[in-house]
């Protein structure tokens, strides 16, 4: 969890599905790159995620500035 609210990302709930523990969480697409390697790592190979589209949402605007200072 510590690790989606540092990709900007918003904890929606946790479930316990067949003795497994599930997280779901809304995160910018932008901050998932190299999300399945952290989470291998995490723990030990034995987790995963699926991920799936769900809004547009506008960036906040240090985000924006770091974009827009990169295409200047």
């Amino acid at each position: 969890i510590g690790d989606m609210n540092k990709r900007r990302g918003r904890i929606m709930g946790m479930d316990q599905v067949d003795g497994l523990q599930c997280v779901s969480a809304e995160v910018p697409l932008g901050e998932m790159f190299g999300y399945a390697t952290d989470l291998r790592s995490q723990t030990q190979g034995r987790a995963s995620y699926t991920m799936q589209f769900d809004s547009y949402e506008p960036a906040p605007k240090s985000i924006v500035d770091e974009v827009m200072s990169k295409n200047a």
